[in-house]
C-alpha cells in the first residue's frame, strides 16, 4: 500500500485560488503516474491532471486546461494541484492517486490506480 495524505483543501469564492498538497509519505516515490481525482456529491469520480512520474507529461481534464497545473517535487515525495479561477462546479472531495505497475500508463481512469488517499474537500462558492 502507498500512504498518500492530502492537504490545501478549503473554502474559496468563485475567482479564488487554492493549492492541494499530496504527501507519498513513507515510500519511495517509484509511481509511474500520480493523479488528481474529484467526486462531487452523487456524481461519479472524474480525473482531473495527471502526471507520469519519469518525464513529467500532463494530462488534464479538459474542464481544468488552463486553470489547474500538476507538478510534483520527487526529492520530496510531493505532488501538487495548483486550482486557479475556481467555478463553484469544481466544488468536490479531492483525492491523490498513485499508479504502480509493471507496464507503464499515465492519464485519467479512475480504475487504472490502486492506491488513493482520504481526500481532501475544495469547496466553491458563489
Amino acid at each position: 500500500q502507498v500512504p498518500l495524505v492530502e492537504s490545501g483543501g478549503g473554502s474559496v469564492q468563485a475567482g479564488g485560488s487554492l493549492r492541494l498538497s499530496c504527501e507519498v509519505s513513507g515510500y519511495t516515490y517509484s509511481s509511474d503516474c500520480m493523479a488528481w481525482f474529484r467526486q462531487a456529491p452523487g456524481k461519479e469520480r472524474e480525473g482531473v491532471a495527471a502526471i507520469s512520474t519519469d518525464g513529467g507529461s500532463t494530462y488534464y481534464a479538459d474542464s481544468v486546461k488552463g486553470r489547474f497545473t500538476i507538478s510534483q517535487d520527487k526529492g520530496a515525495n510531493m505532488v501538487y494541484l495548483q486550482m486557479s479561477r475556481l467555478k463553484p462546479e469544481a466544488t468536490a472531495l479531492y483525492y491523490c492517486a498513485a499508479r504502480v505497475a509493471i507496464s507503464f500508463w499515465c492519464g485519467l481512469a479512475p480504475g487504472r490506480f490502486g492506491h488513493w488517499g482520504q481526500g481532501t474537500q475544495v469547496t466553491v462558492s458563489s
